[in-house]
């Protein structure tokens, strides 16, 4: 019986091994067709190999063998083939006359599997299916074959480990943008072609643009095909530290580095986070899922299935004032995916207006930057409530909220005095869906920054600063209480921590008391800065 390895799950993964001979093979194809291949392309034609290599070798066991049919005549001792019994093979050890009145004369064949025998009808004159099967063994054994297409869809995920693996190992391997190549047939770029392609992205602002739209005013190897031409500027590009590659995997772009946002090029100092010590014990199940709910960056969510289609996002005063959006694990994973680069540009697309913008991310930083003009177009507040959405193109995104017609309502602004923050209620036209317990002003933008400043240098610590906060944000309250979520928006105002830390203090120090349903007040006696 023939028993093809190719079709056992074993054969592309526990015992995969990529060879010597399959590289060789995979540049010789890079030599012969000068094209690049994606990894998916280089896994195929690493199958299609494999598949043709043992087709190949059945072939050639099955040269001088007789494919079983019904109607043919056998003799003792003769080879047979069995297409119907995946391919066995068996010898004719006995031939005897067959008995049955609906298929006249015929005979019946003994034949002998190894050990086991069984009769197969021979000589026979009336119709059977086998008979119809062709005796070509080539058409025979293509039908049995699967697909590389169909292997790939099965067991493409351990296939693309090995050969990367493999590849990375590979001196003449080149891997640029999704793609792979050979080395030695890389089109060299000159110093003349690096300026000029500077030169052209400083005309278009900075880029983005694609190797293949920059390669028309280069004058780089013309004669030779687009896909090497652009393969090897990309490679070049890439070694120059003048230029940025802002593209997803297999989408290579352009940017030049000097002329991208300041946001990008360092992280803003409101946006870091120094990591604070706690223990992630002191917060109860109702503070974990405050926790989870505000989707902060730097918290620790549980995972989803899946990417999600839509993220919600509650707006923090950082974010807001650098014009920022937040990208936890659930907004990074609706992102194309982008190895080869921290910084991606993508298209945002504003729900209201329908208006396009570019933005950045800026994956170091968690965080997305380009949209202070949304925030400012439509005087977003803290605390607004924000929706990332996906589109049918993968690096494209609907950022919108629920609009309502403006109205006058109290929120809470937050004023500059003497290095801390004072809160007073004051009326303000909102015109933005919020949550109610996040929602600050802050109108004294350099006055807050002062604040922030001061507490930065003075390295105040959270207990230190909720210690502010809360009295003073009670003392807006009838009930002289503050909820969790209304500290967790204004520390941020004077320093960027995430929920953890703060919920953990709030219940590790004895000057702050839970008083039920996420709301907190200060211990009586406890002393109030």
């Amino acid at each position: 019986m023939l028993q093809p390895q190719t079709q056992s799950a074993a054969y592309w993964t526990t015992n995969l091994k990529v060879t010597r001979a399959d590289i060789e093979a995979l540049f010789a194809h890079f030599l012969e067709t000068e094209q690049p291949l994606t990894t998916r392309e280089v896994a195929l034609f690493f199958i299609k190999r494999r598949l043709t290599a043992e087709f190949e070798q059945f072939r050639k066991q099955l040269a001088n063998v007789t494919l079983f049919q019904p109607a043919k005549h056998y003799e003792v001792g003769q080879e047979l083939i069995f297409p119907a019994l995946n391919f066995a093979s068996g010898k004719v050890v006995g031939i005897r006359e067959g008995h049955n009145p609906e298929h006249g004369q015929f005979n019946v064949i003994e034949v002998a599997f190894g050990e086991k025998r069984r009769e197969f009808a021979a000589d026979l004159r009336t119709p059977h299916p086998l008979n119809e099967v062709t005796h070509d063994l080539n058409a025979l054994l293509n039908a049995v074959q699967p697909s590389p297409e169909a292997i790939f869809e099965q067991y493409g995920e351990s296939i693309v480990e090995a050969l990367e693996a493999r590849l990375v190992d590979e001196p003449e391997a080149v891997y640029m943008g999704g793609y792979w190549f050979v080395r030695s047939l890389l089109v060299e770029a000159s110093v003349a072609h690096l300026h000029l392609a500077e030169a052209v992205l400083d005309l278009r602002e900075g880029g983005p643009a694609s190797a293949e739209e920059l390669l028309p005013d280069l004058d780089f190897a013309p004669e030779l095909p687009t896909p090497l031409r652009a393969f090897s500027l990309n490679v070049a590009l890439s070694q120059d530290e003048r230029f940025d590659n802002v593209g997803a995997d297999g989408d290579v772009r352009w940017f030049l580095r000097r002329l991208e946002p300041p946001e990008v090029q360092q992280i803003p100092p409101r946006l870091e986070y120094q990591p604070i010590s706690h223990d992630e014990r002191l917060l109860t199940p109702e503070l974990r899922e405050f926790e989870i709910e505000l989707g902060d960056e730097f918290s620790d969510l549980p995972p989803l299935p899946k990417p999600p289609r839509e993220v919600h996002i509650r707006l923090i005063y950082p974010h807001r004032r650098m014009g920022t959006l937040p990208m936890n694990i659930y907004l990074e994973s609706m992102l194309p995916p982008a190895t080869e680069t921290q910084r991606l540009l993508i298209t945002l697309i504003d729900g209201q207006t329908e208006e396009r913008f570019s933005a950045w991310v800026v994956r170091e930083g968690r965080y997305l930057c380009g949209l202070n003009d949304f925030y400012r177009r439509h005087k977003l507040p803290i605390g607004a409530h924000l929706t990332f959405r996906a589109t049918e193109h993968p690096s494209q995104f609907v950022i919108d909220f629920k609009a309502h017609r403006p109205r006058t309502e109290y929120i809470r602004l937050a004023i500059p005095s003497g290095g801390r923050l004072r809160f007073e209620n004051f009326k303000r036209s909102i015109g933005a869906e919020y949550d109610e317990l996040m929602i600050l002003g802050a109108e004294d933008i350099d006055g807050v920054d002062e604040v922030w400043s001061i507490t930065r240098s003075r390295r105040r610590s959270l207990s230190d600063i909720l210690s502010d906060l809360l009295p003073e944000l009670a003392r807006l309250m009838p009930q002289q209480t503050v909820h969790a979520k209304t500290l967790y928006s204004a520390v941020n105002i004077m320093r960027r921590c995430p929920p953890a830390p703060i919920f953990a203090t709030l219940s590790a120090r004895p000057e702050f008391e839970p008083v039920g349903n996420g709301y907190w007040r200060m211990a009586p006696g406890s002393a109030q800065n």
